[in-house]
């Protein structure tokens, strides 16, 4: 394998496991501090790190007051209310389920594409859909359909993870635009840098900076962790990635995220591995291929952040 091949796998590996590890390291800083205040340090830092690569790549420039608002919106969208539901979703719901509800995005992506963007949608994807939603059911459920069929949607984190996945397909889609205009990295930091912003207004609101001094080591290991590694590297990483290599190569490396989610839960949570969750997890990831497969764009690989 030729190095110039190497470098981009390696650098989709990192980006997927650490986004695996994520969720897993969002529950143990959750321990110590509330969801704002997580978010808050864990966008601090990935903003640092994304604005670093901005300058050493020589890509800063001051975009125009049209694009800044934009931005402003992006981050919004997809720092500031994504990550407040994707947290506070995260105390109550298992690390695994919410990393396979996430698993979901493409699906909500393709629908938001059919009912918005008026986008054709063939019968290989309606299938997937159906597939993907199934999926879902089986995962919530533990498997107890009879739970679901009394009005039992899981717990109050499970449904605020599954609205973060069409709110992320929308973020997505809105992100086109920016991504066709400006450098990835470049307009990732003004979109987190923003998202950071609006969060300091829920920080100031909420608990305020109290919390921070009283993290102990395990909750710091668990934010820095998300803000080096998630927000920061990972999609630096991914960017270069998908530069380097064809969309549809690199996206298939998403298949393995969940999985990492599962792995790293067992080991350090102590999540335990449920055969109705690996049945419905394969079911989800099935429907997602089936909704890809016609064609796959870079806003349908990912925009994670």
């Amino acid at each position: 394998m030729k190095k110039s091949t190497l470098i981009p796998i390696i650098e989709a590996t990192f980006a997927v496991i650490a986004w695996g590890g994520s969720f897993v390291a969002t529950k143990v800083a959750l321990r110590y501090a509330s969801p704002v205040t997580v978010v808050w340090l864990r966008f601090a830092i990935g903003t640092v790190i994304l604005g670093s690569a901005v300058l050493i790549r020589k890509q800063f420039s001051i975009p125009s007051r049209k694009d800044m608002a934009y931005f402003a919106l992006l981050g919004l969208i997809g720092i500031t209310f994504h990550q407040w539901l994707q947290s506070t979703g995260l105390e109550t719901a298992q690390a695994t389920t919410a990393a396979w509800i996430v698993a979901t995005a493409p699906v909500f992506m393709a629908l938001l594409g059919w009912l918005v963007l008026k986008e054709k949608l063939t019968a290989i994807q309606a299938v997937g859909i159906l597939v993907a939603t199934a999926g879902v059911l089986i995962v919530v459920s533990k498997g107890d359909f009879q739970s679901l069929f009394g009005g039992h949607f899981g717990t109050l984190g499970d449904l605020l993870i599954l609205i973060s996945a069409p709110n992320w397909a929308i973020f997505s889609t809105l992100s086109r635009r920016s991504l066709a205009q400006h450098p990835a990295t470049r307009m990732l930091f003004y979109v987190m840098g923003f998202g950071w912003l609006f969060t300091t207004v829920q920080l100031v609101l909420g608990p305020g900076v109290n919390e921070v001094p009283q993290i102990p080591l395990e909750g710091w290991l668990g934010i820095v962790f998300l803000g080096i590694f998630c927000s920061g590297l990972a999609y630096i990483f991914w960017f270069d990635a998908l530069q380097a290599m064809p969309v549809a190569q690199t996206g298939a490396f998403l298949y393995m995220e969940p999985f990492v989610t599962v792995v790293v839960a067992a080991l350090v949570l102590n999540e335990p591995f449920l055969l109705s969750s690996l049945l419905g997890g394969a079911a989800i990831l099935g429907g997602v291929w089936l909704v890809n497969r016609p064609a796959v764009s870079i806003s349908q690989v990912h925009n994670r952040v």
